[in-house]
């Protein structure tokens, strides 16, 4: 049966948590590090200024992928690009939005939650494609090693994610769930050679 939204909710916040973790940690490292020193050294400086864009990008992708998005705002084609290649910068990810029309901040949330379910069947990074065709969102996800979750990827189709579904990948919970309440149907081939998702 499809998980519940508490749950969902506790899901989000821990994948939230968890993903921030890290670059907070490294500014507070920064900032421990200077406090020792007595004065900023260029090696301490630059530790924080890229924690500070890591988390930064990581904030406005989440925004996006796992906010509210009731309303039928569009988002900027060139304003998405860029939020998946700061959330990808410094990675073995490369993710490319090919888009180059806008599109309303819903469909753009689906988008999003779907290329975060191609990365994660890329352990050793790769490159992950967010197209749109019409009114057919094409996303995709190529590597050197492809290795997707074959019961998270079969479950798209019916939303049925156990309580025991890990933070890391609640994107697939909420996509099931989202997608058919606006309209729209979850196509997913996930093998060897690649993973890919339609949203139709």
């Amino acid at each position: 049966m499809p998980i519940d939204t508490a749950k969902l909710a506790t899901l989000v916040a821990s994948r939230l948590c968890h993903d921030l973790v890290s670059p907070v940690g490294a500014i507070s490292n920064g900032l421990e590090l200077i406090a020792l020193a007595g004065t900023p050294g260029p090696e301490e400086m630059e530790l924080i200024e890229q924690s500070c864009t890591s988390a930064t990008a990581r904030l406005n992708f989440f925004r996006v992928a796992f906010g509210n998005a009731s309303t039928e705002q569009d988002v900027g084609y060139r304003e998405a690009a860029k939020l998946l290649a700061n959330y990808s910068a410094g990675s073995r990810l490369v993710m490319e939005w090919t888009l180059t029309t806008d599109a309303p901040r819903t469909e753009v949330q689906l988008a999003f939650l779907a290329a975060l379910c191609c990365e994660s069947a890329l352990p050793m990074g790769g490159k992950v494609k967010v197209g749109l065709d019409g009114e057919t969102w094409h996303i995709s996800g190529t590597g050197q090693r492809v290795a997707p979750e074959e019961h998270l990827w079969s479950a798209l189709s019916t939303a049925s994610y156990d309580d025991d579904l890990a933070p890391a990948r609640v994107q697939f919970a909420l996509l099931a769930m989202l997608a058919p309440r606006r309209g729209r149907k979850l196509i997913s081939h996930a093998g060897e050679a690649g993973a890919s998702l339609e949203i139709v």
